[in-house]
This record gives structure tokens, sequence and C-alpha cells, in this order.
């Protein structure tokens, strides 16, 4: 597995580095086994250093997890701890889907727009929103199942995929009543 460390206008030793790619082997190795790469990123905000870590399994799915400590190494072991209760949570699930795809997850590019929402209660004269900021994502091909387990692995309220039963783009969501939302456009009743 890759693993890359980085710090965000922090200098990371080459201690820390060690210690975070030996601690990250280790733990992946014994949840999921087939991890492709890692992205461990420190940073600092105000008094405590963050950490965020991002795993790609060899699936195609992806986990992440945060935290915040006094200390760096605590925010790492923090980070760590929840990385490791995800793919706790789903490892089973995650061997499952596995067994029954024989290919890794496809994706394909699309274009990820944040929009400005106007400050005023009034509309705008011009009813063209301001970009604020253009990014490339990925939507993936998943089964629902899978979307459900990304949408939680990644900690997000929002997923859209390809629903691999029948290529159309669907979304699933988290509601307010702590469900999932599904919606695919395909099963609207003409």
């Amino acid at each position: 597995m890759r693993i890359q460390v980085n710090g965000k206008h922090i200098d990371v030793g080459e201690s820390l580095t060690s210690h975070v790619e030996g601690r990250l082997n280790e733990s992946v190795i014994k949840y999921s086994e087939r991890a492709v790469e890692a992205v461990v990123t420190f940073s600092k905000d105000r008094h405590e250093f963050v950490s965020d870590a991002t795993v790609h399994l060899s699936t195609g799915l992806t986990t992440k997890a945060q935290a915040r400590a006094t200390d760096i190494y605590d925010a790492f072991e923090g980070c760590l701890e929840r990385m490791e209760k995800q793919l706790r949570r789903y490892k089973r699930r995650l061997k499952d889907h596995h067994k029954e795809r024989t290919n890794p997850i496809e994706a394909f590019e699309a274009q990820y727009h944040i929009i400005d929402r106007p400050v005023e209660e009034d509309e705008p004269e011009s009813l063209k929103p301001v970009i604020v900021a253009e990014m490339p994502t990925e939507v993936k091909t998943l089964s629902v199942g899978e979307a459900v387990m990304q949408l939680e692995l990644d900690g997000a309220n929002l997923l859209v995929f390809r629903n691999e039963s029948h290529g159309a783009i669907n979304v699933v969501y988290q509601r307010e009543d702590g469900n999932i939302g599904w919606i695919d456009p395909r099963n609207i009743a003409s």
C-alpha cells in the first residue's frame, strides 16, 4: 500500500512519517487486506493538530476519518481509531461485496461546482449563479447497498452514483430522521 503523509503549513518529520506508515499498514491489513493507497494530512487549527486520513480500497470504496488533539501523535491515533472502527464495522460487508464483484468499481469523471448563495433575500437581476469553485469528482458505479456503505464510510450527507443494475444515475442521502433516502428516477411511475 502506498502511504502519503503531508503537512499543511507544518513540517512532518521522519519520525512521525514512519509512525504513521507502520500503524496505518498494521491497522488496514488487519481489517481489509486490500488497500491500495492512503493519504494522511496533518494541519494546525488554533491550539490543536488535525489529522485527516483517507484510505482507498481495491474494491473502489474509500474510507475517511478525522481527529483533533493538542498532540500531533494523539490526533493521528484518534483518526486511526475512527478508521479502524469504520473498517471493523464494514469488514464483513466489504468482503461480501468484493466476492460478488469480479472487477473493481467503475467510475467516470464529473464536474463538482460550489455555487455562492446571495446574501440578499431579493432575487438577483441575473439568474446565473456565481460559481465559487470547480473541481473534478468521480461518479462510481455501485449497487444500492454499496452506495449506502460508501455514504456512511465518507460520513457524507449525499452520494451520487450510477446504479450498476440499470446504469442510471441515482442518489442516496441521509434523511433528518436518521434513515437513508434513495432517489431512482427510473422507478417513477408514469
